[in-house]
C-alpha cells in the first residue's frame, strides 16, 4: 500500500518534484498536493511577459490539470495550509480539515519583502509575485500612469520592463550604485542600464525611499535627498524572505529558512524541504535551477535510492530588457583571480572571465550568450583549461578549434 506523502505549496518545485517522483517512484506514494493559491502551478518566470502582454495568463501553466491525474495526484488548491501537526502527522487546512501524511515535503516557496517605510500600506502600492500582482499592474498601466518601481534587482527590472511595454512612465529607483550588482559587474550593468534608458525608463542610482506619500492612495514616493517623484503605482521589488512560517510554529529547525540536510531532510525525519523555503549549508537559494536539481534528489532519496544535494553553483542566464545576460561563479574575481576581458562598445557586447588556479572560477556575458553553458559546465567542473587558457575569451567554438 502507498504511504501518504503531502506536499505544501503548488509552486514550481512542487510541480518538478511530482513529475519526478512519477519517474523513479510511481505508485510508491499517494500524492496529495495543497496550494494556498487557487490555480494549478504556474512559471513564475513569465510574470514578466504576462505583464508586457507578450504571454497569455494561459501559458504560465506549467501542467494541464489531465497531467496531475495522471500522476496519481490530489489536488487541493485555493486552500491554505495553517499548521503541521507533527505529532499526529497531520496537515491541518485553515477551513480544519486534517490531511495525514507519513511523509511531509514543505515547498512553500518565499514571500515578497516590504520595505518598513511610512506609506508602505497605501492603495496602489503593489509586489511582483503573483498573478493578482500583475493583474494590479495592469488594471492600473498605460499611457496616462506614472509608475514608481523600488529595486534594481532582476524582479525590480522586469517589473519595470514590463510597465513601460504597456506605454506607463517608468521610474526604476535603486539603492545600490549598480543594477542587479548581485549578478554583474560595473560595466556589464552599466550596459544594461543603458537599455533601460533605451526603452524610455528613467534610472535612478544610490536613491534610497524615504516614504510613499499620498492621502487615501500613492500619490508619490519621497527619496532619503528630499525629491519627491510623483506617481500612481509603486512596485516594490526589493528581495524575496523563504516563506519558513509553518516550519517555525511547527518546532523545525529554522534560521533564514528551513534548515536542511544533503537529503533535504528537515530536523524531523519526515519532513522536508526544497525550493525558496529551504537552507542547505546555510544558503537559501531563490532561484529556480537549485529548486529543480532539489526536487531531482528529493524524490531519488524518497524512492530508496542514494542521493545526496550538495549545493548549486548559482548562474544567472536570462534576457533583461532584450539584452541577454549570464553571469556565474566569482564573477567579481577574488583575490588570487586574474580577468581576462574583451568588449566590443559598437556592437554593446562585454565579456569577462575569472581564472583562478589554471581554471575557470567565474564569468559575465552581456549582449551574447551563446556560449554560457559551455563556460558554466567549465565553472562547476574545475577541470584544468591548459592549451584552452589563451583562445577562452573567443568562446567554444575558436578555442576548441584552437
Amino acid at each position: 500500500m502507498s504511504e501518504p506523502l503531502v506536499v505544501i505549496g503548488n509552486g514550481m518545485a512542487a510541480a518538478r518534484l511530482v513529475e519526478e517522483l512519477g519517474q523513479v517512484a510511481l505508485g510508491r506514494h499517494s500524492v496529495l498536493v495543497v496550494g494556498a493559491e487557487p490555480r494549478l502551478a504556474y512559471n513564475r518566470v513569465l510574470l514578466s511577459s504576462v505583464l508586457a502582454g507578450e504571454l497569455p495568463v494561459a501559458d504560465t501553466e506549467l501542467k494541464p490539470l489531465t497531467w496531475w491525474k495522471a500522476q496519481g495526484v490530489t489536488l487541493v488548491y485555493g486552500r491554505r495550509a495553517s499548521a503541521i501537526d507533527r505529532e499526529s502527522r497531520c496537515v491541518v487546512l485553515e477551513d480544519g480539515t486534517q490531511l495525514p501524511y507519513a511523509r511531509l515535503v514543505l515547498a512553500t516557496g518565499s514571500d515578497p519583502i516590504r520595505l518598513p517605510k511610512p506609506g508602505m500600506d497605501l492603495p496602489g502600492v503593489v509586489t511582483f509575485r503573483d498573478h493578482d500582482d500583475v493583474g494590479a499592474m495592469l488594471a492600473a498601466a498605460g499611457p496616462a500612469t506614472r509608475a514608481v518601481v523600488i529595486g534594481g534587482g532582476l524582479l525590480g527590472i522586469e517589473a519595470a520592463c514590463g510597465l513601460a511595454a504597456t506605454g506607463t512612465r517608468v521610474t526604476l529607483i535603486h539603492l545600490m550604485d549598480r543594477l542587479m550588482e548581485r549578478q554583474l559587474d560595473a560595466e556589464a550593468a552599466s550596459l544594461l542600464n543603458a537599455a533601460l534608458e533605451a526603452r524610455g525608463i528613467t534610472v535612478l542610482l544610490g536613491a534610497d525611499t524615504a516614504a510613499v506619500e499620498g492621502e487615501g492612495c500613492v500619490e508619490a514616493v519621497r527619496l532619503a535627498d528630499g525629491r519627491d517623484l510623483p506617481c500612481d503605482i509603486v512596485v516594490t521589488a526589493v528581495g524575496i524572505r523563504p516563506n519558513a512560517t509553518l516550519a517555525r510554529a511547527a518546532g523545525l529547525a529554522t534560521a533564514r529558512g528551513i534548515v536542511v540536510d544533503d537529503h533535504l531532510t528537515t530536523s524531523d525525519p519526515a519532513i522536508h524541504a526544497i525550493g525558496e523555503c529551504a537552507e542547505h549549508r546555510g544558503t537559501c537559494y531563490g532561484l529556480v535551477e537549485p529548486a529543480y536539481q532539489q526536487a531531482a534528489i528529493l524524490a531519488r532519496h524518497l524512492a530508496g535510492m542514494p542521493a545526496a544535494y550538495e549545493g548549486t553553483v548559482l548562474a544567472t542566464n536570462l534576457k533583461v530588457s532584450g539584452v541577454p545576460v549570464f553571469s556565474a561563479g566569482d564573477f567579481l574575481g577574488a583575490a588570487g583571480t586574474e580577468s581576462i576581458v574583451w568588449r566590443d562598445p559598437g556592437l554593446a557586447t562585454y565579456r569577462k572571465l575569472v581564472l583562478r588556479d589554471g581554471a575557470l572560477a567565474g564569468a559575465i556575458l552581456c549582449g551574447e550568450t551563446a556560449d554560457a553553458p559551455w563556460y558554466l559546465d567549465l565553472i562547476r567542473s574545475g577541470r584544468p583549461l591548459g592549451p584552452l587558457r589563451d583562445r577562452l575569451i573567443f568562446g567554444q567554438a575558436l578555442a576548441e578549434a584552437a
